[in-house]
């Protein structure tokens, strides 16, 4: 049953605490930057995680998500747009190699880290990270929905961001053979 249980990435360390877990998914991030103050390097870390949560909820990272994940941290926290990039790199290995477990808690950690105006950001640049290569697909507007639950914001303030995005969303977009 474990095993089940770790391929359903439902499986945890019942002894290791959540922000336990959630350190161990972000610390290769918060190294990657260095240059900031170590809490600010947390929340960047734990924002670029939640980035390449959704830009592989479809299970594909496409080279426009990853550029613009990267392009959103780099403005954000004033990094070199090369180390931006490494960043990105690193969370998205983490996210990839981590259980869904981690994804949630990592997420929590963000909600306790950031003020609301933040997470309102987060949400944000996570369509327009969904939306880089022209569609938002459904797995990832359920996604920055669900996130946007664990961080402490409701489902209708995902749904009025989404709106925002509305000729990206791939239920709006008109199927390849159909004519206008």
């Amino acid at each position: 049953m474990p095993n089940l249980l770790r391929f359903l990435g439902i499986a945890r360390n019942p002894e290791r605490r959540d922000g336990e877990q959630a350190d161990e998914a972000l610390h290769p991030i918060v190294e990657a930057l260095d240059g900031l103050d170590p809490e600010r390097a947390r929340f960047f870390a734990a924002f670029a995680y939640v980035l390449a949560r959704v830009a592989g909820a479809d299970l594909r990272m496409e080279a426009e998500e990853t550029e613009s994940m990267a392009r959103t941290l780099a403005q954000l926290t004033d990094l070199p747009e090369q180390e931006a990039h490494l960043v990105v790199k690193i969370a998205s290995a983490r996210m990839d190699d981590l259980e869904a477990t981690q994804n949630y808690l990592v997420t929590r950690e963000f909600g306790k880290l950031s003020n609301a105006r933040e997470k309102i950001q987060l949400l944000e640049c996570l369509y327009t990270v969904a939306a880089a290569d022209g569609t938002i697909t459904g797995d990832e507007s359920n996604e920055v929905a669900s996130i946007a639950e664990e961080i402490g914001l409701s489902r209708s303030d995902a749904t009025a961001l989404r709106s925002r995005h509305r000729d990206k969303l791939a239920e709006f977009q008109k199927l390849g053979g159909e004519k206008g």
